[in-house]
């Protein structure tokens, strides 16, 4: 039987993170203080001070490659590197001539690719002598990862879990606790903002954007407490690069190149990380399509207008220039919590702007009905939001069949779906659906956009 998994050694983990800002063809639009609503300085630092000193470097750095901290790295060996895969099952499966290939983050402790940057969050807070961090969590794949990165170094952890997501999947607030972080339902009666929404509505299913803001107040009045965020922003692309970076010696090994590469998008940090090492390749004219993949219910790329917004619901984070739907807009509740933010990482809305990524939405209805294809020839139930990759990646195997093309197709496996059996169970016995793009919602919340000079 041919080789279908390949497993670097951890002497190939990679050393350092790849910085892809330096190389981009032109440089991101600046930051703009939620307040002033003045630019801010391109090298920094971002106002209000929610994060560590060594953070905030990383968010504006120009170098190219940034040393990973042997703590870090040590950490890093518990699952990484994280094996590829070629998967001849699904490939038998669609009688397609085209090559597929997944790379598995599911392996991590937490079970996804979010521990990539917990870890290192949780190290850099240490050691600049803080106590306590508090987050957001859609889906609960970044409270759980940044519970055990705290755990990791000792250090308190509070997540605010929007509540849709605290109701849909009991055994992720389960997992937080396990590894000693506190959980409550965003909104919550814990902070101002959580108690201002539920007094305008009761029955909120919360959103990250209202997460968001209740981690960075809650962050803001304690002077031991810094806040940390699970994807969108700079540094955390920057983390995840160690994805992309192992592809692409493990595609080495397999004697292979992808003809496109599908991830799915929420805030961005798993496609990011996957793709960001691919970019000079693309920028150097290589024939390599990157698609980003989204829900039809949460269309930020596909629907979403390029302009600037608030990042959260009160306006606390800094305004940035991205692809939104308004940070007062909040998603029907799918059940790919992760995938349900109103904006998007404003690294790969500066890369689709250019042209050099592509973005599509898929309904949630299909999206599961490819991961139980998967499930059947692979082995592996996925998590919702990476079955949106898969959908994507088995109509271009389709496509390959009925063209008769042996392309060579990439999506990544961020997270498993041990903890979604319930919306497994609704799939499968008739009773999900599908939500349509709540276009009034969507026009309500972009009337709320903040006036910003520089636009």
């Amino acid at each position: 039987m041919e080789t279908t998994k390949f497993i670097l050694d951890e002497r190939d983990l990679p050393t350092h993170w790849y910085n892809v800002l330096p190389d981009l063809p032109e440089p991101l639009p600046p930051l703009v203080h939620p307040g002033t609503k003045e630019p801010l300085p391109r090298e920094g630092p971002l106002p209000p001070p929610l994060f560590p000193d060594a953070i905030n470097k990383q968010e504006f750095s120009t170098e190219s490659y940034i040393e990973i901290p042997d703590e870090v790295q040590q950490i890093y060996k518990l699952w990484r590197p994280s094996p590829l895969h070629r998967a001849y099952g699904l490939e038998k499966a669609l009688n397609t001539p085209a090559k597929i290939f997944y790379k598995n983050e599911s392996v991590s402790p937490a079970g996804s690719h979010k521990l990539n940057t917990a870890v290192p969050q949780a190290y850099y807070a240490k050691k600049e002598g803080f106590k306590r961090l508090a987050t957001e969590t859609g889906a609960g794949q970044w409270g759980s990862a940044m519970a055990l990165g705290a755990m990791f170094f000792g250090l308190e952890c509070k997540v605010y879990m929007v509540k849709v997501s605290y109701n849909q999947k009991p055994y992720r607030r389960s997992m937080i606790e396990t590894w000693g972080a506190k959980v409550v339902a965003s909104p919550s009666e814990d902070t101002e903002i959580g108690r201002r929404i539920l007094a305008e509505d009761p029955d909120s299913p919360g959103s990250l954007g209202i997460a968001i803001s209740e981690a960075c107040e809650d962050a803001f009045a304690h002077d031991d407490t810094k806040y940390s965020i699970g994807s969108v922003v700079n540094h955390v692309l920057l983390h995840q690069t160690v994805i992309g970076q192992e592809i692409k010696k493990q595609l080495e090994m397999a004697d292979a190149y992808p003809d496109v590469i599908f991830g799915c998008v929420g805030g961005g940090s798993s496609f990011g990380g996957m793709i960001l090492p691919f970019i000079k390749d693309k920028m150097g004219g290589k024939d390599l399509r990157l698609v980003a993949v989204e829900p039809e219910a949460c269309p930020t790329m596909t629907k979403g207008i390029y302009t600037w917004d608030f990042g959260d619901v009160a306006g606390f984070a800094p305004i940035v220039r991205m692809y939104t739907l308004g940070h007062s807009f909040v998603p029907p509740p799918v059940h790919a919590g992760g995938l349900r933010y109103h904006g998007m990482s404003p690294i790969l809305c500066h890369l689709h702007k250019l042209g050099l990524i592509e973005a599509r939405a898929e309904h949630q209805v299909a999206t599961f009905k490819a991961a139980v294809t998967f499930a059947r020839s692979e082995g592996i139930i996925s998590a919702p939001e990476p079955a949106h990759a898969i959908k994507a990646a088995i109509d271009e195997a389709i496509r390959c069949r009925e063209s008769g093309e042996a392309k060579t197709i990439l999506f990544l496996l961020c997270g498993h779906g041990h903890f979604d059996m319930a919306a497994y169970d609704e799939y499968l016995s008739g009773r999900l659906t599908d939500y349509e793009y709540p276009e009034e919602k969507v026009k309500e919340a972009l009337a709320s956009l903040p006036e910003v000079p520089t636009a």
